[in-house]
């Protein structure tokens, strides 16, 4: 029997509240919403990092490998590239991230109104999670992430990603973040089409995107 128009929206209605989390009790004798999307899948490292550059690279982010002991070094290069001289960083960031970094460092507070961080050249966090599959970065309002205009308001945005946060799917991506927690998701830099599909970058967010991807964390 073919579906009725009514039926498809129905359906594709109840398909979309599965992926959203707990749905209440079904009424007696109502069919089950499927709860049949892939979890758990997993991926060697060298695998999900080459997935995960293909994707931001694809988004036209710029991506810089480094280990560990490298990321102060790297955060100074990116950040030098781009003339970034006044760049914000959330409370809780690692101090030791900008040692190599010769320009002016804010710490950034819920008392600096929104509009003030308009001054700055750039913004360093780190990340909550990573998607490789659709090479979006998950930031959840921690410490070392900070407030959501912090990553929204500067042009430039240096994130850095630790490749044992890296996930192969969406799915296993959701299971690791807080739902209590404010969630930003970044797919490359802000970017959106006009009516005659231009493409005009920095609308809603930085128009920069630098990945700093550590491989041995």
């Amino acid at each position: 029997m073919t579906a009725t128009a009514r039926e498809t929206v129905l359906g594709r209605i109840r398909d979309a509240l599965a992926l959203s989390g707990p749905a209440p009790e079904p009424a007696e004798g109502a069919p089950a919403a499927p709860r049949a999307y892939r979890t758990g899948r997993t991926m060697p490292d060298q695998e999900r990092l080459e997935l995960l550059v293909d994707r931001l690279v694809d988004y036209k982010a710029t991506v810089r490998t480094c280990t560990a002991d490298r990321t102060s070094e790297v955060i100074a290069e990116a950040l030098r590239e781009r003339g970034a001289r006044r760049v914000g960083v959330p409370a809780g960031l690692d101090e030791s991230w900008l040692a190599g970094y010769d320009g002016e460092v804010r710490r950034d507070s819920a008392d600096v109104p929104a509009p003030r961080l308009a001054v700055l050249d750039g913004v360093v966090t780190a990340s909550a999670v990573t998607c490789a599959e659709t090479g979006t970065i998950f930031l959840d309002g921690s410490p070392d992430q900070g407030r959501r205009a912090l990553s929204l308001v500067p042009d430039l945005h240096v994130c850095v990603v630790d490749l044992s946060s890296v996930v192969v799917g969406v799915p296993e991506a959701v299971a690791r973040l807080v739902p209590e927690r404010p969630t930003t998701l970044i797919s490359g830099p802000s970017a959106t089409s006009d009516i005659e599909l231009e493409r005009v970058e920095g609308v809603h967010g930085p128009r920069t995107l630098d990945v700093v991807i550590r491989v041995d964390a």
